[in-house]
């Protein structure tokens, strides 16, 4: 399967918002330029079920809340993500075998009802070296983005989130999985706490499958415009 298959255009904009109608005025600005939206704990706490139905008509729901619990209670959540509509989910890589091959087997019982990927999140895009966790340091971004990769591949995940920097690699090691990379800015964009970060274009050249793009679209005067530059952007990729 091509891994851009699931989505007829790679953006996803995340809507880090705090107001419910702040979000559907940006989903109806920005419709017409992006692919999908990705919905976190900062929406889905305040507003829930019929916020995220309403996200769902709108285009590809991401719902972006990173599981990472026991098994039993991921399978739960992500059950929980896909009846809302939820078209991909994020859960942590770090959950492990048992719980990876168990959301493995439940994304494919999803699936014969409607399309749906499960995305492991491998190390977020905010971290540098110097500040991961103190047990983590040791070991390099780039090999724990790997190994969590391989991790996840190998329980039978093929949905993986990381940042620009690493996607080249993962590209070249899974060339079937669907890649999902966050810190996607312009060159004229405020960084935010995002550090591994890098240009659309560049970021789908190296191997992305989707794009998250939020403040840059979400903070902006015009995000219609703002959107807009973005599928332009892609566009040359």
């Amino acid at each position: 399967m091509n891994p851009r298959a699931q989505l007829s255009n790679p953006i996803f904009v995340a809507l880090d918002v705090d107001d419910k109608e702040k979000a559907l005025d940006l989903m109806k600005e920005t419709r017409a330029f992006v692919g999908g939206y990705k919905i976190g704990p900062r929406l889905v706490l305040r507003y829930g079920e019929s916020l995220l139905k309403e996200v769902a008509r709108n285009g590809a729901m991401f719902i972006d809340q990173k599981f990472f619990d026991i098994p039993s209670t991921m399978e739960s959540a992500v059950r929980a993500s896909f009846d809302m509509g939820a078209s991909f989910c994020t859960v942590h890589a770090q959950a492990g075998v048992e719980a990876l091959t168990k959301l493995a087997e439940l994304e494919e019982e999803l699936c014969r009802t409607r399309p749906f990927r499960l995305l492991a999140v491998t190390i977020l895009t905010s971290f540098r070296q110097d500040t991961l966790p103190s047990v983590t340091q040791g070991m390099p971004i780039a090999a724990q983005t790997m190994a969590l990769a391989q991790l996840a591949i190998d329980c039978g995940l093929t949905g993986l989130v990381c940042s620009p920097e690493e996607v080249q690699s993962l590209r070249a090691q899974f060339p079937l999985a669907f890649l999902v990379t966050p810190g996607v800015r312009l060159s004229h964009d405020e960084h935010g706490d995002q550090t591994r970060i890098s240009d659309p274009c560049t970021a789908l050249r190296r191997g992305s499958s989707a794009l998250v793009v939020g403040r840059p679209i979400c903070q902006s005067l015009e995000p219609a415009r703002a959107a807009k530059i973005y599928y332009e952007e892609i566009q040359k990729a």
